[in-house]
């Protein structure tokens, strides 16, 4: 063996990459555990390309897995009228409504997991095998007749490996993207606006013309596409690091600011799509049409995929937190005013400012949380996040809807959630100061 060969094995000490597996790494096996998975930092964690063919395709990747995943979970409000009057309509309201709250709030709980198994190097195989069943599940719903065959294929089953492949396609974003790693992570949180407006849309116009079951397979045969290239391009930078703790790294709350940041994810959440859930509800009762009362809903999403652009933008110029304080306060003003639109142009107005904000709020919250450590635990830490912000994603709506039927009126409502809201942002700014104590500065 030659020196220079004798030294790069020298470099690389074994870990204990696999003690909880029982097995002991015998003397020979020296060096080659330590090219799968290694105690150490990942070697050149600050030299992002932030660019190239492989980076921008990597973005394209995951722009495909947020329209495919968020796209078909915010489709539920389509799903939930139609069972209401056709498939289960022997079914109370509330409950048909579990299927939908347990598909998106599942898309957020997974991360947990799948953060700590893309550190650790389990990322394609997880990603493949959700996005195969994601698919299946498609084709799946159209044959299903009874709530619990809703609520285990479409619910459980669609939420779950949405959540599995969601997590660690944020996350490898990082991997390429430094310096513009806030406008990358924007483009491809495009895709979750163009997807949560394209497949309601969809539904609405494909229902009536050719019937349920057909209009889940084609969008089986759309997440077939657009899943199958997002799986093809999906491609990791940097090697995997086994890094000390279990799923919940609880060290990584010493950080005062991690912790405040959490704490505001779960109230955001909890505001956030209070307004999204009931703006369409409310236009009704104001006057406007129920057929355009849908579209309002799919205006907000839109005017959202421009939010998401422009707060990549200034994410990269003034710093992540400082715009998604920025993004939080409009989302919180717009939903203090969004029970007050006696017009159908003063909702359309709102619903755009509105979706343009909030769109800012989650197409940053991972930027920031892979900011506030070391990037050998980045997915672990944006997992535990997003499993922390899902409490307030399936518990803010119902708690809205609760004090909208108690009061009679969605003003209570919005004073609830827009207050939510503001609260949030200011330990945003908290959790900002912390990181930064200067009053201005990139953060």
């Amino acid at each position: 063996m030659s020196e220079e060969f004798q030294s790069k094995f020298e470099a690389y000490p074994v870990s204990e990459a696999l003690p909880r597996l029982g097995w002991k790494p015998e003397e020979d096996d020296r060096g080659t555990l330590d090219q799968h998975v290694s105690e150490k930092p990942a070697p050149h964690v600050s030299g992002a390309p932030d660019g190239g063919l492989a980076a921008w395709l990597v973005v394209v990747a995951v722009n495909l897995v947020l329209f495919s995943t968020f796209g078909i979970a915010n489709t539920w409000g389509v799903f939930q009228a139609y069972y209401e009057e056709n498939l289960l309509r022997h079914t109370s309201p509330s409950n048909i409504a579990w299927i939908g709250s347990a598909q998106y709030a599942l898309v957020y709980f997974p991360a947990l997991a799948t953060g700590r198994m893309f550190d650790l190097g389990y990322f394609k195989i997880p990603c493949f095998a959700a996005s195969c069943v994601i698919i299946a599940s498609a084709f799946l719903t159209a044959e299903c007749t009874q709530f619990w065959q809703f609520f285990l294929v479409q619910g459980l089953s669609l939420g779950v490996c949405c959540g599995i492949i969601v997590g660690p396609a944020l996350v490898v974003i990082s991997h390429w993207f430094d310096g513009k790693r806030g406008l990358a992570m924007s483009i491809a949180a495009i895709g979750a606006s163009i997807g949560s407006t394209v497949f309601p849309a969809a539904a609405q116009k494909l229902i009536p013309l050719i019937g349920f079951k057909w209009t889940m397979r084609v969008f089986g045969f759309i997440l077939l596409a657009a899943l199958g290239t997002a799986n093809i391009l999906l491609k990791r930078r940097l090697p995997p690091v086994n890094v000390h703790g279990g799923l919940f790294n609880l060290k990584a709350f010493r950080n005062t600011a991690y912790v405040i940041y959490c704490i505001a994810g779960i109230l955001a959440f909890l505001g956030l799509y209070t307004e999204l859930t009931y703006i369409s509800v409310s236009a009704v009762e104001i006057g406007v049409s129920e057929n355009f009362a849908f579209y309002i809903i799919a205006i907000a999403n839109g005017a959202s995929t421009f939010g998401r652009l422009s707060s990549g933008l200034m994410g990269d110029k003034i710093g992540a937190l400082n715009t998604m304080v920025i993004f939080t306060a409009m989302s919180g003003i717009m939903t203090f005013a969004w029970p007050f639109a006696t017009n159908e142009s003063q909702l359309i107005a709102i619903a755009t400012i509105y979706g343009f904000s909030s769109g800012g709020f989650v197409a940053l919250f991972a930027v920031a949380a892979v900011a506030m450590g070391d990037m050998e635990d980045a997915g672990r830490r944006v997992g535990m996040f997003m499993s922390l912000a899902g409490f307030g994603a399936i518990a803010g709506p119902p708690i809205s809807g609760a004090i909208s039927t108690a009061s009679g009126g969605f003003a209570d409502a919005g004073f609830y959630a827009g207050g939510i809201i503001m609260f949030a942002a200011g330990l945003l700014l908290l959790a900002r100061y912390l990181l930064l104590a200067p009053l201005w500065g990139k953060c």
